[in-house]
């Protein structure tokens, strides 16, 4: 009621009284204006927290410390792997699809590049600028696994497994046997990163800084993916596909365009992994390679993108150091084992066992001390 009595009249100041004017609204250039970031930019580090800073900085000082044989085979192997093995972990753990062919599509993109641009084989390489190379190869290497995936997203369990297993090893059969386009068995050799601004990447720094740029693009992207509405579609196929159905959700197109995205990532770790190698071969692309994807996945924890890096920090670190406990020969051992423990003690990989230690830790000195007068202990049982 008004001021006047009259319900809906409008209250005038007195004469003389100075009213507030309520602010306008702020819109985005204002806001820009006063120094606010604009939403997409906000939208973009919502996912950054402290502790990524804290990462950031110890990745980005880590060359400058370390010896060259830790830079390059070491940090720089681990990365690309990691970023091969993120494209599993997107697929498996915010899809609910387990595939064992991410190495081959990794594979295929790095023969694409040695197809495309320079070699040994100067028979087969056509010699295209190496931006032209990179292009082509992910774009293709992208289009298989699309196509992949439309064959196994109609499947699921062990099916999807075995579609994507056979896939893998027909690949492997293919570059083995052929010599006009794969070369085979030999492979190709010199297939080197480019000189880009003066800057040698062949160099271990230069070479470790641009995978770990990469590898940190793919990581953000993947945790910026999963909160759009595309990715939060995706994890309510993984988790009940009928219903999401019944909603009105493509679910094939929803599972294939997740193929596509992951074999984009997978595409990009195959690149690096031919100018780390400096070759390849049907080796890279064998049933041995794409089993390892499966295990730095699994070791890391599928559930977490930052996984897949852990996962392949600690393989490769086994991979290099276990010879001095072990035989050469006796690596497969010393992994399986590795991988069993993780699989009975902590189904959700290295993440979830730290999880669940810091979780206890947590609980345990948050746990309020009660004294023997203290009158929360009337009736109540504390377990020590």
């Amino acid at each position: 009621m008004g001021a006047s009595g009259v319900p809906g009249a409008v209250a005038r100041p007195a004469p003389g009284v100075v009213v507030p004017l309520k602010p306008a609204p702020v819109r985005p250039a204002a806001a820009a204006a006063h120094g606010e970031l604009p939403q997409w930019l906000r939208a973009l580090l919502r996912p950054v927290r402290w502790r990524h800073a804290v990462v950031a900085a110890l990745v980005l000082a880590y060359p400058f410390f370390a010896t060259p044989f830790f830079t390059f085979q070491i940090g720089a192997q681990s990365l690309a792997l990691g970023l091969v093995a993120l494209s599993l972990t997107f697929l498996g753990g915010y899809g609910g699809m387990v595939s064992l062919a991410q190495m081959t599509i990794a594979g295929m993109a790095g023969y694409l590049v040695a197809i495309f641009g320079s070699s040994s084989n100067a028979a087969i390489s056509l010699g295209w600028p190496w931006w032209l190379a990179i292009v082509f190869a992910l774009a293709l290497a992208t289009l298989f696994s699309a196509a992949i995936g439309w064959l196994s997203v109609r499947t699921e369990g062990i099916y999807t497994i075995m579609i994507t297993l056979a896939v893998g090893v027909a690949f492997f059969y293919l570059a083995q046997q052929n010599y006009t386009l794969f070369n085979g068995f030999q492979g190709f050799s010199k297939v080197e990163p480019p000189t880009v601004f003066d800057i040698d990447l062949r160099q271990p720094v230069a070479f470790y800084l641009l995978v770990l740029a990469c590898a940190a693009g793919g990581y953000f992207f993947v945790k910026h993916l999963v909160r759009t509405p595309f990715g939060i579609a995706l994890q309510g196929i993984r988790d009940n596909p009928r219903r999401m159905q019944s909603l009105g959700y493509n679910v094939t197109a929803h599972r294939v365009g997740a193929y596509a995205v992951a074999g984009f990532l997978a595409a990009i770790g195959g690149v690096l992994m031919v100018w780390y190698n400096g070759r390849i071969s049907p080796g890279t692309v064998g049933t041995g390679a794409m089993i390892n994807i499966l295990i730095i996945a699994v070791l890391g924890g599928m559930k977490h993108p930052i996984g897949a890096f852990v996962g392949a920090i600690v393989f490769v670190l086994l991979q290099n150091f276990a010879i001095d406990l072990v035989d050469r020969e006796r690596f497969n051992l010393v992994i399986g084992g590795v991988f069993l423990a993780i699989v009975l003690f902590s189904p959700d990989g290295l993440l979830g066992l730290w999880q669940s230690l810091r979780t206890r830790l947590s609980g345990r000195f948050t746990q309020p001390r009660h004294g023997p007068h203290s009158p929360t202990t009337t009736g109540a049982r504390h377990d020590g």
